[in-house]
């Protein structure tokens, strides 16, 4: 099978179609759900190519976009011009940059991005979407959409904003915590912040995190407000914009946490200094994992226990665990289709095959990213599929997972506890936490 060469791809997505009744007939017919699939297909072979913009980061996952993914919609008569992209923005600023040139639907040259928060928060802001095409796929089956079930909120809000089925999910991701268990015995693994305190003062300088900024320490501080809500209603009220949330209530909320993490923070991992560490990147935090100076190693990777040992980057004994209960991060990335989409039926046809369980397995086997649909919606044999071709969980399940799942704090207010934490963690300022955010609020929030 022949690579898919990228060059081609983006020579072939320049050219737009002309804006025509059609385009608009299509739009509006498949989006009251008059459309039969076969009818969707049917113009997609007509259209004959869909033009993909994806983070092009991972060799791995450019060499499934171009030969697994073009092989298979080149069986349906249409061609994959595969364009990976350093920045998400990029994509979305050429969009908005076309539709600000008056190039209308059906004259754009994106059909398809891979995105989350922000990302897809400026396509809505500028109403560049296509529509709320997501639950009218057939594979919409795999995704739950009901909003009555709390595992459906990653499939209805991205980064806090309501997505109106205008993306459909495609992968996902969860912070987990994995354990040094020579260290550890199994009755001394945390399973909420609070039993984590009490590990440190027994056993100091044993864990730390990322530092903030770096979204993987600020994923971390969001878990301890989220455990620590004094309302007791965990991730809901921080997704909210920060439009709809004041400063005082926003301080209120958060006080806890912000506590929590300034007790804990005296028997953190020991600094040259002699204060508490936190590393910068993750790989230092690995390094500390890996060599025993840290017990517990927290970040995004679902795999990260089962792909380290395989690498070596992680200890022999390592396990991960379910830490802290009912607030482990999870947060998926959609796929997106622009308002002026040259070959809209393409694009629904490929991003309903993205979401296919075939299409799942694939990508988890060649690539190790995790599912954008969700598994308990699947039939038991497509399940043992899909937990065939993962690299595996050590420690922990899939259902354990899910049952302890939490969304992302709203993308308005991600920036607003950073500088949290920054002012009142790293500066150990001794000004009131509620002058601290609306301070924060009138320069950040503006």
């Amino acid at each position: 099978m022949k690579l898919f060469s990228p060059v081609l791809g983006i020579c072939a997505c320049l050219a737009g179609g002309n804006v025509s009744a059609g385009d608009i007939e299509f739009r509006d017919a498949f989006l009251s759900g008059s459309l039969e699939w076969s009818e969707v297909e049917a113009k997609a072979a007509e259209e004959g190519a869909v033009n993909i913009h994806y983070w092009g980061g991972d060799d791995l996952l450019n060499v499934w976009m171009g030969q697994v993914v073009a092989a298979e919609m080149s069986r349906r008569g249409v061609t994959v011009n595969a364009v990976p992209i350093t920045a998400t923005k990029d994509a979305i600023d050429l969009v908005l940059a076309e539709k600000a040139a008056g190039r209308g639907i059906g004259e754009g040259s994106v059909d398809l991005i891979w995105v989350n928060g922000e990302n897809f928060a400026a396509l809505k802001r500028q109403d560049a979407l296509f529509g709320g095409f997501a639950r009218l796929l057939p594979n919409a089956r795999n995704l739950e959409w009901d909003d009555t079930d709390p595992r459906s909120v990653l499939n209805l809000r991205d980064f806090g904003v309501s997505t109106g089925a205008a993306e459909v999910p495609w992968s996902s991701e969860q912070y987990v915590c994995a354990v040094n268990t020579a260290f550890v015995d199994s009755e001394q693994v945390p399973a909420t912040f609070e039993q984590m305190e009490d590990y440190l003062r027994e056993n100091p300088g044993k864990f730390t995190y990322l530092k903030p900024p770096h979204y993987l320490g600020n994923t971390f501080v969001q878990e301890a407000i989220y455990a620590h809500n004094p309302d007791g209603t965990g991730a809901i009220p921080f997704q909210s914009s920060i439009d709809d949330i004041s400063a005082d209530e926003f301080a209120r909320l958060i006080a806890p946490g912000i506590a929590y993490l300034q007790e804990i923070e005296p028997y953190l991992l020991d600094g040259s200094d002699g204060s508490a560490h936190y590393p910068e990147d993750n790989k230092e935090l690995d390094g500390l994992f890996l060599n025993g100076e840290v017990h517990f190693n927290c970040k995004f990777g679902l795999y990260a226990a089962a792909t380290g040992l395989a690498t070596g980057s992680y200890p022999a004994e390592a396990e991960q665990f379910v830490f802290p209960e009912g607030a482990m991060i999870k947060n998926k990335s959609y796929l997106v289709i622009p308002a002026n989409a040259p070959h809209p039926a393409a694009a629904l046809l490929l991003a309903d095959w993205m979401t296919s369980v075939d299409s799942q397995v694939s990508k988890l086997a060649a690539v190790g990213m995790p599912l954008g649909i969700d598994s308990w919606k699947l039939s038991e044999v497509d399940a043992e599929r899909l937990a065939a071709a993962s690299p595996g969980l050590i420690g922990v399940t899939q259902s354990s997972l899910d049952a302890n799942a939490a969304p992302d704090t709203n993308a308005t207010l991600v920036n607003i506890i950073e500088a949290v934490w920054l002012e009142v963690i790293e500066r150990d300022s001794e000004r009131p936490l509620s002058e601290i955010v609306e301070a924060l609020y009138e320069t950040l929030g503006e």
